[in-house]
């Protein structure tokens, strides 16, 4: 059975996501991350959208330009789950259409100079992911099986790190 979203719900949703990126840049305040956003590639070289739900709930995914500034920050693509994501890893092309998910920002072309941020969030911004960062050339480096994330150590120091899969479902959530 498909499930039908109206078009008032995706916008809704869009912007509800466009003013929660602009209050938590102008705020200084963020939504409690419980999630862990990553990237990776399938077999036929297609991004991939990961998500590993560490306890609570992600309702959809961005993919924007990165920028410090709040006003310029660019979507290029949105995702909305049928369901929330409970805890566990989900994944997704980012490029056509999947099962469990309403596309409610069609991917754009990518830029080769552009640095780009994917996360996730909630309907009502109560929960988030963390984001990852990433050019074109980093993506280019990704070999299906691993994953592009921020990963966060024991003393809440960030540093991009690409593990495979099975190691990103293992490690991501342990220092949420």
């Amino acid at each position: 059975m498909r499930s039908t979203i109206s078009r008032t719900e995706i916008r809704r949703f869009v912007g509800i996501i466009a003013v929660g990126l602009t209050l938590i840049a102008t705020s200084g305040c963020t939504v409690p991350a419980d999630a862990v956003a990553g990237i990776s590639m399938t077999d036929d070289g297609h991004l991939l959208g990961v998500m590993m739900v560490c306890g609570h709930q992600i309702d959809g995914a961005t993919l924007y330009v990165d920028s410090d500034d709040a006003n310029s920050a660019v979507t290029v693509g949105s995702w909305t789950a049928d369901r929330p994501l409970k805890a566990g890893l989900t994944t997704w092309p980012l490029d056509s259409p999947a099962v469990g998910w309403a596309t409610t920002k069609a991917l754009t072309r990518l830029n080769a100079k552009t640095t780009y941020a994917f996360y996730g969030g909630t309907k009502d911004n109560s929960w988030s992911s963390s984001s990852v960062s990433f050019t074109l050339a980093d993506r280019d480096r990704l070999t299906p099986g691993m994953v592009r994330y921020d990963d966060i150590s024991a003393d809440g120091d960030e540093s991009a790190a690409t593990v495979s899969l099975a190691e990103f479902k293992a490690r991501a959530c342990k220092n949420r």
